[in-house]
């Protein structure tokens, strides 16, 4: 053997083998031949096996390793790769800065870094497990509103399953008088005006609802609603609405009872 070898006949067997287990490891995870050039034919074949395996697990055990790494954070690698695609169109289009940032604002209020497929989730679930869920979810909506807090606990339920999850951002108009009214909202957290006519502004916050008037009536937006602050909502279309509510009349008397004040209050003909 080579001079750079050290004779270990003699020596004791844990260091035999740390020496054989340190040669295998310099072969298998530096790909390489090691210290030690291999001399005769079966050396070279070895020593080819040996780096051949090698390079195999090395492949693997960094293909696992990332695979774990990515697996850990899922949701929030979700919400990064769906962002990039937002930046791309964002570039694709040349949008303006201003509305770059509010868009991006949007994403973070929205999402808050982490991106879930909710609707297949819930989807996939039995049909108690799911409305457990919606009401732990929506448990401060719930606590905040007397409409719900005081009504039957199926009717919440039905309400809750049907409700849309929503952002705005201060500025925004969620209504707007006039138009045809196909959703009304509950404000889960956050503060919106109600401006109507007369120039008269009502602040409503957490715990309120608004746009029920024209899914009642059948008509058009009697007042606008601006979002003041970030506002998280919940909202619920025309069709649900009715459709929960021919199940629950009392609860429709309810509603109109609110809907009726707020007319006059904002000065309409009742309808």
């Amino acid at each position: 053997p080579s001079s750079t070898v050290p004779r270990l006949q003699n020596d004791s067997w844990g260091k035999q083998y740390s020496h054989a287990l340190f040669k295998a490891m310099s072969h298998m995870l530096c790909i390489g031949y090691g210290q030690q050039a291999p001399e005769g034919m079966t050396d070279v074949w070895l020593t080819m096996l040996s780096m051949i395996v090698g390079a195999t697990c090395y492949a693997m055990f960094i293909g696992h390793a990332t695979a774990l790494i990515q697996s850990l954070d899922s949701s929030r690698r979700q919400y990064q790769e769906k962002y990039k695609q937002v930046e791309q169109y964002m570039s694709f289009h040349k949008l303006p800065g201003d509305t770059r940032q509010r868009i991006h604002e949007y994403y973070e209020h929205r999402y808050q870094g982490k991106m879930f497929d909710e609707e297949n989730i819930l989807g996939e679930l039995s049909e108690p497990l799911k409305e457990e869920i919606i009401n732990f979810n929506c448990r401060n909506l719930v606590a905040n509103m007397p409409l719900f807090a005081n009504a039957d606990p199926n009717f919440v339920t039905a309400m809750l399953t049907k409700l849309r999850f929503e952002v705005f951002q201060p500025g925004d108009f969620i209504i707007r008088e006039g138009t045809v009214g196909k959703k009304m909202y509950f404000i889960q957290h956050g503060v919106v005006s109600v401006l109507t006519k007369g120039n008269k502004e009502t602040k409503l916050s957490d715990g309120s609802y608004f746009g029920e008037i024209c899914l009642l009536t059948r008509g058009r937006r009697t007042a606008s609603v601006r979002a003041d602050t970030y506002c998280r909502l919940y909202s619920l279309s025309v069709d649900n609405f009715n459709e929960v509510l021919e199940e629950y009349p009392m609860m429709r008397r309810a509603f109109e009872t609110v809907a009726m004040d707020r007319l006059d209050r904002i000065g309409e003909e009742r309808p």
